[in-house]
């Protein structure tokens, strides 16, 4: 195998449906952004935190994942503007772009190019390459978000830490693990009808 090959694009999840559907990225890219939506309904509040616990993060990374850069970014962008719209679907009815968590919003978009790259290079076809895919996808929503938050609330940088990170590092964690599992398993599922299967 030469250095080429090695860098060379890959085929993500959500482009199974590009030559089968019409319309394909649209519905990809509102479908992920409902999803999110969705998830974000799963929310559990944290004692001393403005930031719940949410199945969000875990479904921003998966769309990543399954979509590639620029439709799973896409997806979240989507989410954000749609709710700062006026959709109802912020985590416990948070307050958008005016609230201390909005950072995090930020960094699930930057996380999703990240995570939607990698994913072209073939992140989420193993569940080794899967969880250091949600670990830096993870980070950067927690580097924009903690930052936010500390900026927005003049919290310390100690005190941001303790409000916004230590709580969902466990949760975080099972969503790892839930993403190591489920991005392998449809990549098995797909591979008989994927075109370009040993790439």
């Amino acid at each position: 195998m030469n250095s080429l090959a090695l860098h060379a694009p890959r085929y993500v999840l959500g482009d199974l449906l590009l030559t089968r559907v019409r319309g394909a990225d649209v519905l990809l890219v509102t479908g992920g952004a409902a999803l999110i939506g969705l998830s974000a309904q799963i929310a559990v509040p944290v004692p001393g935190s403005p930031v719940p616990v949410t199945g969000q993060t875990l479904a921003v990374l998966l769309c990543a994942a399954a979509l590639g850069p620029w439709r799973g970014s896409a997806a979240s962008l989507v989410y954000v503007v749609a709710g700062l719209a006026g959709v109802p679907w912020f985590a416990a009815g948070g307050s958008g772009l005016t609230g201390a968590t909005f950072g995090y919003l930020l960094g699930m978009i930057a996380a999703a190019a990240v995570v939607g790259a990698l994913a072209r290079r073939g992140a989420g076809r193993t569940a080794w390459r899967t969880i250091l895919a949600m670990l830096l996808g993870n980070l950067i929503i927690y580097a924009v978000g903690v930052s936010w938050l500390a900026v927005s609330l003049h919290l310390t940088a100690a005190t941001a830490l303790r409000a916004g990170l230590v709580p969902f590092l466990l949760g975080d964690a099972l969503k790892v693990l839930i993403a190591a599992g489920v991005l392998p398993a449809a990549w098995h599922l797909t591979r008989s009808s994927w075109p370009g299967r040993r790439r």
